[in-house]
């Protein structure tokens, strides 16, 4: 994939990710790698351009959080209270539980990365607001 293109997404498109789309301003897609039955969660998350989802907050009383591998094209990961961070593919964020965050492509790219559900226990996602136009639009 180029930086702005959605051609040769190394892991696939996958199917829009209907499930969730209410956490998230535009259109995304979700091509999951593994099966959640063997214990380890890993999807192919791609985003067309301007596409982030909303803040949120993996829980978990023991372990849990994210990992995200950057595969394709430009995006953006902040913490709450921190600077947004530019992602770029070989890049990896490790997300510990509790963390309220969110991710997304750049407004002028696609953006793919593997998200990895770390094993936990009472592990739990909470969707929160959306991130801010303004301040989106301002990175």
């Amino acid at each position: 994939m180029n930086d702005n293109g959605k051609d040769g997404i190394m892991f696939g498109l996958g199917k829009p990710n209907d499930a969730f789309a209410q956490y998230f301003i535009g259109q995304s897609y979700l091509n999951p790698l593994t099966d959640p039955s063997c214990g380890l969660f890993l999807a192919n998350v791609t985003f067309e351009p301007g596409c982030r989802n909303n803040w949120h907050v993996h829980h978990a009383t023991k372990g849990g959080g994210q990992i995200l591998i950057c595969t394709n094209g430009r995006g953006w990961y902040q913490e709450w209270g921190k600077e947004a961070v530019e992602l770029k593919p070989g890049m990896v964020i490790t997300i510990p539980a509790g963390v309220k965050h969110w991710h997304g492509a750049a407004a002028d790219s696609w953006f793919s990365h593997i998200a990895i559900e770390v094993p936990g226990e009472d592990t739990s996602n909470e969707w929160l607001e959306a991130v801010d136009e303004e301040a989106y639009n301002a990175l």
